[in-house]
């Protein structure tokens, strides 16, 4: 997977996107990411690259030419990609979108605004969609490629460990991940639930799973309601579905 991020502010997001776990699987060579100082690719002494809008108007407009030499030096360089509109106005980004990026397509062009916007010519010639992380305004668009960057790379055969690291995560399946516990096994008075001491993989599985449920059901039962039962196809599954149901429902009483 190689991304490309254009941006006016390429140090900020080298800083992020460079350490950890991208910033290893960057150096096995798993992923490549680079950033683009728009900047870079104006044509006056100032480095100028916004402007007054047309119809008049507080604030300023990133302009077109700048914007498009800085894609087009990435298209001749790294080769055609998926160009992507960090923006409020896109289809609202999440876990099946981040799925479809990283099976759909091998390279992505992240362009990051600024300002009051971006000239809708730049946008109607080269970008082929919008995203949004959701119903809220930031003051740029790189927090919110950093945050695309991370969730499709993370996906990437070597980035992490092994599939479950991420498979048994929040919104892989539609529902939000259970609760995790670590040592030691009581802190502050609070113990660990014991069938996390157990041993008994199978036990442990079943309650994870249960967890998982109802903490969908309590917190989110917007993703709940769009959760398929059918998939359930055996009776230990669906029995421990209902299972989450009844505790839930014996804690409201309670």
């Amino acid at each position: 997977m190689e991304i490309d991020i254009m941006t006016l502010f390429p140090e900020a997001v080298d800083a992020m996107l460079g350490i950890s776990i991208l910033g290893r699987a960057q150096e096995r060579g798993h992923i490549a990411i680079r950033t683009h100082q728009i900047r870079s690719y104006t044509t006056n002494k100032q480095m100028q690259v916004d402007d007054y809008p047309y119809g008049g108007g507080r604030g300023a407009v990133m302009q077109a030419d700048p914007l498009y030499r800085c894609w087009a030096y990435i298209l001749e360089t790294h080769g055609p990609g998926r160009t992507i509109f960090m923006s409020p106005c896109g289809r609202t980004f999440d876990q099946e979108a981040a799925k479809e990026l990283k099976a759909r397509y091998d390279h992505l062009i992240l362009v990051c605004g600024h300002y009051e916007g971006v000239d809708q010519r730049f946008l109607d010639e080269c970008v082929d969609e919008e995203l949004s992380l959701g119903d809220f305004v930031l003051t740029g668009g790189e927090i919110a490629a950093m945050a695309v960057t991370d969730a499709v790379c993370r996906m990437v055969p070597g980035v992490l460990p092994d599939p479950e690291c991420f498979e048994e995560e929040s919104h892989w399946n539609g529902l939000l991940e259970y609760p995790q516990y670590s040592r030691p096994a009581v802190w502050h008075d609070r113990v660990v639930p014991e069938v996390l001491l157990s041993g008994d993989h199978g036990k442990v599985a079943d309650w994870r799973k249960k967890e998982s449920y109802k903490r969908t059901m309590r917190r989110r039962p917007d993703l709940f309601a769009k959760f398929d039962e059918s998939q359930l196809i055996t009776k230990a599954e669906k029995k421990v579905l209902q299972q989450a149901k009844d505790e839930l429902a014996a804690e409201d009483q309670a």
